[in-house]
């Protein structure tokens, strides 16, 4: 999957479980669900098979594959009857803004600011993805806008490297400060 899918995906989950008890769901069948409709929202469409094969390696790694028989099925239609459940409860509100559009503006803009050799010797567009990658683990997609997030990604990259923004020190306001 792309990243943009995953994201959704990701943020599908989280929602969920903010607005249900996480006792009262399989947090493995939500997750499923999440892929399976961020496969459809983000227009990345994923087979269902393929789902529930990967979970399965992934949730059993020593495990057989699972064989199409009645307990593949009732998984099939488990994720398709929790996918629906999922819609009802997120109210049909599936469709998201990420940072990674904003995240990458901002390292083309911050690339063509910073000398060359600054740009080439650090990792600074790795690390600043790998952070937003990581962000998705909590629920921090829920709590912030997503150009706050790619900012605070990208400060936070640039801090690990000791990377100077150029003109920083003379600005009214720091480059990171949104408002």
């Amino acid at each position: 999957m792309r990243s943009i899918p995953i994201a959704t995906a990701c943020t599908i989950y989280h929602k969920f479980f903010c607005e249900t008890n996480l006792d009262a769901y399989d947090p493995y069948l939500i997750a499923m669900s999440s892929i399976y409709l961020a496969g459809k929202v983000e227009e990345q469409h994923l087979r269902t098979r393929d789902i529930i094969n990967v979970s399965n390696r992934y949730f059993n790694p020593s495990g057989e594959p699972l064989e199409l028989d009645s307990r593949f099925w009732e998984l099939r239609d488990s994720i398709v009857q929790c996918e629906l459940l999922m819609l009802r409860v997120l109210r049909f509100q599936v469709s998201f803004q990420h940072p990674h559009k904003y995240l990458l503006h901002y390292l083309v803009s911050l690339k063509n600011w910073l000398n060359r050799h600054s740009w080439q010797r650090t990792p600074v567009a790795v690390t600043a993805w790998a952070l937003l990658r990581d962000s998705y683990h909590g629920g921090l997609c829920l709590r912030f806008q997503a150009q706050h997030i790619a900012v605070a990604v990208l400060y936070l990259a640039l801090q690990v490297y000791g990377v100077e923004v150029p003109a920083e020190v003379e600005a009214e306001k720091p480059w990171w400060q949104v408002r």
